[in-house]
């Protein structure tokens, strides 16, 4: 986990915040309902999927089999997600300056990845 959060998660996110922003400038209310709106819409369904698999991938298990987890867990994670990550997104959008926004993430992430391991390693 600590590789793919290093390898994968980082960069990602921390890129995805930064076109999240200059898409959407500013930090108004509205300017971040709409951010987490596209954060979670569209961003978050995808990241999740991709995590999935390369959790998949580094554990080992073949295409067939990472695939039928994915099946398996997407959903339930997509659920959860959405349950804990937009009001965290809005305080981070509304609030925080562009490059305090990965760290304040990570903080709640700690969390929400316990989660998507046990996820990702349960069988």
């Amino acid at each position: 986990m600590m590789a793919i959060g290093f390898c994968f998660v980082g960069p990602v996110v921390g890129s995805w915040y930064r076109i999240l922003d200059w898409l959407i400038p500013g930090n108004t209310k509205v300017v971040a309902v709409k951010k987490v709106i596209l954060d979670q819409g569209c961003f978050a369904p995808c990241f999740l999927g991709c995590f999935l698999a390369v959790t998949g991938a580094t554990n080992g298990l073949s295409v067939q089999d990472n695939w039928s987890k994915i099946q398996q867990d997407y959903m339930d994670a997509l659920i959860t997600n959405y349950c804990i990550w937009p009001p965290v997104q809005i305080a981070n959008f509304y609030f925080v300056p562009l490059q305090h926004r990965l760290a304040v993430v990570q903080c709640v992430a700690i969390v929400w990845n316990c989660y998507l391991s046990w996820k990702a390693n349960r069988m």
